[in-house]
Parts: structure tokens; sequence; C-alpha cells
């Protein structure tokens, strides 16, 4: 019995896939957006079938009733049984310090989770909702809990401490975490294989770039700074998310402009980034469009964001000693040749060039683009932390139930 199901649980959405891991093939995937609304969408494929309609989803525990029957109970379900999972592996955003690897809940774990919400109050309620309700509907199945920051638990501190009184560090843990460490690793991992080199000898630096962006330096497989921080705020723009800015702008925004603390979060977390850059989508893709069309503004946002993409890859070749490979993922690094130019152009006399032809026919799939002269390797790399999620639960199991890891 080697079937994974992942559960990925938001604000109001749930995403899921089904694994099969005798070939780590893919054999359900679903998505139910705007839970607790008027209207919710739900989409769902299984075996080259896919469909999509509307209809209200109260809560979670309804939402789990669709991911069921979807998954059990249609005529063409995958699973004959729940009995026949392995196990369920659960994201969960911010596991702070008591967390540096992927764990086996049980209630102690569930405990520690909830003891972080105040690092993370918009994810992690989320994330520990949807464990929740996994739990009762499969009770008899070991879950496990994949933490988005535990990628990054063995940065030095020079990376990760705040020059802020030392006392807010051990007192209230306010220190640099990290994101997207599931990314990150699966990037790290793929980028190896791609190169025929043990991940232990390379040093990369890796671009999720996405509706969230960050990006990491790794040496040795470990990661040893990021630009994500205490939150997901921190680090280049993204799709809603201002990224890095003066600390002194909460002081203007609150004293001169008198914004309450609730009105600067939405700026900055939702009205920010390539939306508030562009003033048209935070959806890079139409930005593209209308900056090919003439939008100054669009052109502004571009400029602006490849800019600081390629300000923190200069930071990280500072930080390794130069690098192996820079690796772009996520939906922007995966399908935008124009972004993978912009932030790459004059990197050559540091040693990296792309390769025109190869970097404009990439879109979506894993690929080396860099030019043959270049003493960086370049590559894209579709992202997959489903599948590493589906993997360390695997592992967890396969190690009779401790962890898939330490904690």
């Amino acid at each position: 019995m080697s079937f994974v199901l992942v559960i990925n649980c938001g604000s109001s959405s749930v995403k899921y896939r089904l694994f099969d891991m005798e070939d780590e093939s893919a054999l359900a995937r679903g998505l139910i957006e705007r839970i607790g609304e008027e209207t919710s969408y739900i989409s769902q494929r299984t075996a080259g079938r896919e469909q999509g309609w509307a209809e209200r989803v109260a809560d979670y525990d309804e939402a789990f009733g669709h991911i069921i029957h979807h998954l059990v109970e249609t005529p063409h379900a995958p699973l004959h049984g729940r009995a026949q999972l392995a196990a369920v592996g659960h994201r969960v955003v911010h596991g702070g310090e008591a967390f540096i690897a992927s764990t086996v809940i049980d209630d102690e774990v569930m405990r520690a989770i909830r003891d972080t919400i105040p690092l993370a109050p918009l994810h992690n309620p989320a994330n520990l909702a949807g464990i929740e309700i996994a739990r009762r509907r499969f009770p008899d199945q070991p879950h496990i809990a994949v933490f988005d920051t535990a990628f990054h638990h063995a940065m030095p501190r020079q990376a990760y401490l705040y020059a802020i009184p030392y006392e807010l560090y051990q007192e209230h843990g306010i220190r640099r975490y990290g994101f997207h460490g599931t990314s990150h690793r699966y990037a790290a991992a793929r980028a190896a294989q791609m190169l025929g080199r043990d991940p232990a000898d390379l040093r990369l630096i890796t671009c999720h770039l996405g509706n969230g962006c960050s990006l990491a330096a790794i040496a040795g497989g470990t990661s040893v700074d990021t630009s994500m921080g205490m939150t997901p705020l921190e680090g280049v723009p993204m799709g809603t998310r201002s990224g890095d800015l003066d600390p002194g702008l909460f002081f203007y925004l609150g004293g001169h402009l008198n914004l309450g603390m609730a009105e600067i979060d939405d700026l900055l977390n939702k009205r920010s980034g390539l939306l508030g850059l562009s003033g048209i989508s935070n959806d890079l893709r139409p930005i593209e469009q209308a900056a090919a069309a003439g939008d100054e503004r669009a052109r502004a946002c571009l400029e602006v964001f490849a800019y600081r993409v390629k300000k923190y890859i200069g930071a990280y070749l500072a930080v390794l000693g130069g690098a192996d490979a820079v690796v772009f993922t996520g939906g922007i690094g995966e399908r935008s040749p124009e972004i993978r130019a912009r932030v790459c152009a004059g990197l050559a006399s540091l040693g990296l060039g792309l390769e025109t032809a190869r970097n404009q026919a990439c879109a979506g799939e894993a690929a080396l683009i860099s030019a043959p002269t270049s003493a960086i390797a370049v590559l894209v790399i579709p992202s997959n932390e489903e599948l590493l999620i589906a993997r360390d639960a695997l592992q967890a199991v396969s190690a009779g139930g401790g962890m898939a890891g330490e904690r």
C-alpha cells in the first residue's frame, strides 16, 4: 500500500493531490475554492477526466466530504476505500523553531503548531483546521506535517538574526524563518539530478517566483540564507506583497496618512507588489502584455521586479562564494522567458549567461537554458511541492511512525 494523500488548506480553499508512490504518479487532484461564500468552485481531475462546477461549500468539513467522494465513491475513483491510504501529508506554513523537519502529527504536535499561530496568523489557523478535520475523516491513517520553514532551520545566525534587541529573539522568537522550503528543497534535489552531481557538492541559488516569491542560497543541500523573513512579506516583490521596504515607511503610513495597523497590513500584503506597481493585476501575464503595448507603468513594474531578483542573486553569489547553478521555479520562474532574461541580463561578468533560443523555447518544462560558455548553469525546474510532501509522509511511515527527520 503506497497511496499518499497531500492536503493544503488555505484560508478559504483546500487543494489536494493523491499519489501512487510506487511510481510517484499523481492519480487525482482537486481544488475547492471560496469555502464559506455563497458560491464555491470545485475542480478535480482523475485518470485524465477533468470536472469543474460551482456550488456552495459551507465549511472545511463539507469540503473534505467532496474530497472523499471524489477519491473513493465516484465511478472512476482511484481508491477502493480509505484504508488504502498509507498516509496523509499536510502542508503547514510556519513551524517556528519547534519543527526542523517533517513530523508525524499527534496531540502534542497539534499544540505546538497552535503555539506558532502568532508567527503566521493568516496561514497556520487554516492549516490546523484542515489537519483537525482530516484526522477525524481519516482516523486510521498517520498524518504528517511538512513545514515551509523547516528547510531553512540550519541557516547560520548571521543570516537569521535581525539587528534589533536580542531579547526580542530570545523571548518572542523574532527572527528570519524563511518559507517555500518544500519548493526550494525539491528544486535543489532536481537540479543535482539534472546536473548529474552530488547535492553535497553544489552551491545553488533557487528562485521560487510566483504569486509568492522567495530566493534561497543553498550550499551542500542546506539552506544558508533566504529572502523571506519572519513572515512571507519580506524579500522580493510578489503578486500583492511589497517585499523589502524601509521600516520607516510604517511610521509615515501611520503618522502622516493616519492608516491603522489593519490598513497597513492590507496595503502591504494585499495591494502592493505587482498589483500595486502595475495597477493592472497580480498576474504577470497581463502586465507583460501591457508593457509590450507601451504601458509605462507596466514596464516599470517588470523593471523593478527583475532588478530586485537580480540583486538577491548577486547577494547570494557573494554569500556562497559563487554558484554552480541558478534555478528558476514557480509559475513566473517556469513560464516567463522575459523575466528570466531580464534577471540574467548583465551577469556575464559574474559567470552567468543565457542561451536566448533555449530560454525563449522553455515554458513550463525542466530545461537547461544557460549558454554553453556560462560558468554557472541556469535551470528551469517545474515545482512539485506536493510530491515532496508525499515523499516525506511515506518516509515517516516507513520509519515506523517516527519523524522524517528531527524535530
